[in-house]
């Protein structure tokens, strides 16, 4: 029996660094939330004791190097049983975007693969296994809005006004590695507010939008990220920010069909209009 999951991709409304731990991971603040814009992996477990995988993306690596491998091996190890699967991806997220991509992949499949088994393993369980896969694992597996702290596995679900998005990925990547080495160089100091902008979205999509942040703007000074912000802005967003570690930026519009009108007057190839979860 095959399972066929849906990955979703994830923005930060609020992304800030506030320090580095000794084992040298980062620690954060930060509010991720869902949107309709997924990936497609269909699990079916097999006889063996090996996974296989397989993606339409020659961009990605079908082997150890796949998160989705790494969270077979995870499943596997806590499992203590033979479980081989063959694992298809169908890729819609952009690669090195800052959409989580790689991380829902990963949630998904240790989800599925759990799923396959008989559920051996509560959320919980699963959830803070996650965390050894990447900082955004955890939250891709519960989902919906959520303040996420320490190096990603503290959540805390919260309510958030509804709104859809326009999703831009410009040709250009960035790298999460140099990423965090930026801050490590220039280190930033933690933006004040972080508690005030929670209690505010729960009403307002405007009070989102308002109070959008992400650090790494400030560490790039991009004038690429700047300029599709300000044409995000000028199609109509009320609010425009880059999400995770880059490139690619979004902006919050009231209802999906603002949002779709929107897509024709933003010139970039990759865009997609969707709603928040």
């Amino acid at each position: 029996m095959s399972l066929k999951v849906k990955a979703y991709a994830k923005i930060n409304l609020w992304l800030d660094i506030t320090g580095r731990r000794g084992d040298g991971y980062h620690t954060l603040n930060t509010v991720m939330r869902r949107v309709d814009l997924y990936d497609d992996i269909t699990v079916t477990p097999t006889e063996n004791d090996n996974v296989t995988i397989h993606c339409d993306d020659p961009a990605v690596p079908c082997d150890e190097r796949n998160i989705v491998f790494k969270a077979w091996k995870l499943f596997r190890g806590l499992y203590g049983k033979p479980f081989g699967a063959d694992i298809d991806i169908r890729k819609r997220i952009p690669l090195e975007a800052g959409l989580g991509g790689s991380s829902t992949d990963g949630a998904a499949v240790l989800s599925a693969l759990n799923e396959l088994a008989g559920m051996p393993f509560s959320a919980d369980t699963l959830t803070a296994a996650g965390v050894k896969l990447g900082a955004d694992v955890p939250f891709c597996m519960t989902g919906g809005t959520a303040v996420c702290r320490a190096i990603g596995e503290e959540i805390q679900p919260i309510s958030c006004a509804d709104f859809a998005v326009v999703i831009v990925k410009p040709e250009f990547s960035c790298s999460t590695g140099a990423a965090y080495g930026a801050y490590d160089r220039t280190p930033k100091p933690e933006k004040p507010g972080f508690a005030e902008y929670v209690r505010s979205i729960s009403g307002s999509a405007d009070a989102a939008a308002e109070g959008l942040y992400n650090v790494f703007e400030e560490l790039y000074n991009d004038p690429r990220i700047a300029e599709i912000k300000r044409e995000l802005l000028t199609a109509g967003a009320s609010g425009a920010s880059m999400t995770g570690s880059g490139s690619a930026v979004f902006g919050i519009f009231p209802i999906l069909s603002d949002a779709e009108n929107a897509l024709g007057k933003i010139g970039y190839k990759t865009k997609f209009a969707v709603n928040a979860l």
